[in-house]
């Protein structure tokens, strides 16, 4: 009768409710978003294996049978979890490869063909619209600021 009067049998009661219906909420957000862990697992492998092999000539049939999944569905598949296409992955990647080859002192052609563009068109023209500087620009720049860096 004590628990009565002062509400704990009550407020527990709400607060096993309030959990449950928590856990429930959190279950159907859970079976939204990773409907099948295997497709997530197919993405997540087809996404290392762009980081891995960078510079090799990928193209979305190759990723695809690599990885035993429809060609489409792999399209799908991770621009739903990633936000955007294998390809552009692909092309953010070798141009945040780029610049570390820039960084390092290899010419212009060098860092282009080293993280597996075809055309050095193509790569400057791609490396400018991403990160807004030519990438004879990006390189001067970065030799400078290590200048700077060494004589202080």
């Amino acid at each position: 009768m004590a628990s009565v009067l002062t509400g704990q049998g009550f407020g527990k009661n709400i607060y096993d409710k309030r959990m449950t219906s928590y856990q429930e909420q959190l279950s159907i957000l859970k079976g939204a978003i990773y409907k099948n862990q295997a497709q997530l697992d197919a993405v997540i492998a087809v996404r290392n294996h762009i980081n891995h092999h960078y510079e090799a000539d990928l193209n979305l049939d190759l990723l695809s049978q690599t990885h035993c999944i429809s060609k489409y569905h792999l399209l799908r598949l991770f621009k739903r979890y990633y936000g955007q296409t294998p390809r552009q992955y692909l092309i953010d990647k070798r141009i945040e490869m780029s610049k570390t080859h820039l960084e390092k002192g290899l010419s212009v052609t060098e860092a282009c063909f080293a993280v597996g563009f075809e055309s050095l068109g193509s790569f400057s023209s791609l490396f400018k619209s991403k990160t807004g500087k030519s990438p004879s620009t990006f390189q001067k720049e970065q030799l400078s600021r290590s200048m700077l860096k060494s004589e202080s």
